[in-house]
């Protein structure tokens, strides 16, 4: 018995088609972007020094900083260095009621972080070591969730690379 993909029975090739074929120009054609970067992704924690101890304690994501959220007094804003110039960020807001993470529309669905195939068994082996779950794995990615339900993966493939085929 073969095991049943989801959505296996939707075949959107010719949408796609069409989408490359309307908006996918050559990239010889292609006009440099407006942005300069990601310069941070935020995030909301529940709490800031198990936050400190999950991305830098075991993905080894070293802080660069940490001070007062300018929009909320008492709210912690901190960064970590994910490599390659970009930034994680958190904001903790205490005295709001927030629900645990939920995937909807609009929100963030999962955090690819490239790392060489080496690094990703390293890391794995300390998630696991952590009492970390590994939620999914498929070819080169490993899929987990860091410590208020946020799913992250680590993708041991190169930036621009997506299953070895360049996407920038």
């Amino acid at each position: 018995m073969t095991e049943e993909k989801h959505g296996e029975d939707i075949d959107r090739t010719k949408e796609w088609e069409r989408l490359r074929a309307e908006h996918l120009g050559p990239s010889a054609d292609r006009p440099l972007s407006s942005g300069q970067g990601v310069h941070h992704l935020a995030l909301l924690c529940s709490d800031v020094e198990r936050t400190i101890g999950f991305y830098q304690g075991i993905l080894e994501f070293p802080m660069t900083e940490l001070f007062e959220n300018r929009d909320y007094q008492g709210s912690t804003h901190f960064f970590f260095d994910i490599g390659n110039g970009n930034a994680l960020a958190f904001f903790d807001f205490p005295g709001l009621d927030l629900a645990p993470y939920r995937e909807v529309l609009g929100s963030l669905h999962h955090l690819a972080i490239s790392v060489t195939p080496e690094r990703q068994a390293y890391l794995r082996s300390k998630l696991e070591e952590e009492g970390v779950e590994i939620v999914f794995e498929h070819s080169n990615s490993v899929y987990f969730n860091g410590p208020d339900g946020e799913r992250l993966e680590l993708l041991a493939e190169p930036l621009g690379q997506m299953n070895g085929r360049a996407v920038l």
